[in-house]
């Protein structure tokens, strides 16, 4: 068994100074009232054996995905390269494209989708609104469709804003629910308790070399994941 395996962790890219990881649908990035252990918590047992290192492993929460959702993302190992990613995304210098597998077809085969969000704190869940309300936060994402099967569809979504639960809220908002997604209107739970968003590309600055770093996440094994992907890379 690998070091990566032990610690149940698929990593995509690691260097001195960042670790970049396929997170699975049930890693938690942040503790919660479940008191399972974190994501970050297990790259840091992994950093630690690998390196042999004493005393504490720094592993910093760049940026953070759902619970239920998988996909690329991004550690930073270093105090330096925390607050230097930590630029990166905040003025959107990063690309992140994700794949959603929706129930329902868009009435459109590509489109900017444009509106106000409002997170309801206690519901944990975010709702599209006029942009008069004063708590509104505007989000937009791009969508195109990149194949069909009899039940689902495939979209491709470029974030351009990074809103709570955006992706999940404004698709649900035009009909085209996330397979698994009880929160926003699906059907039905998927088995394993993910939902069908899965952070697919992640591009960004290297925080000390400059490089462009670019990162595809391979999708999660099962079945209908693995359909789509065979189809959309031929």
């Amino acid at each position: 068994m690998s070091l990566s395996d032990k610690y149940n962790l698929e990593i995509l890219h690691e260097d001195n100074h960042t670790i970049v990881v396929n997170k699975k649908a049930s890693d938690i990035v942040q503790g919660d009232k479940t008191g399972d252990e974190t994501l970050p918590d297990r790259i840091k047992k992994y950093l630690k054996e690998k390196y042999q290192k004493p005393g504490n492993v720094f592993c910093g929460v760049v940026h953070r995905l759902d619970r239920p959702t998988s996909g690329a993302l991004v550690f930073a190992r270093t105090s330096k390269s925390l607050e230097r990613l930590n630029s990166q995304f905040r003025e959107k210098e990063t690309k992140k494209t994700y794949w959603a597998i929706v129930e329902n077809k868009p009435s459109k085969a590509a489109e900017q989708l444009i509106n106000w969000l409002v997170k309801n704190e206690k519901q944990n869940k975010s709702y599209v609104v006029s942009e008069n309300d004063k708590n509104a936060k505007r989000a937009v994402l791009s969508y195109h469709l990149l194949h069909s099967s009899d039940k689902y569809h495939l979209l491709e979504v470029e974030l351009e804003t990074g809103r709570h639960h955006q992706i999940r809220c404004q698709l649900a908002h035009i009909g085209c629910i996330i397979k698994g997604d009880l929160k926003y209107g699906a059907k039905r739970s998927n088995p394993d308790g993910s939902i069908s968003l899965h952070a697919r590309k992640l591009e960004f600055t290297h925080p000390t070399t400059k490089e462009i770093i670019k990162i595809t996440a391979p999708v999660p094994k099962d079945n209908l994941w693995i359909y789509f992907e065979e189809i959309v890379q031929g």
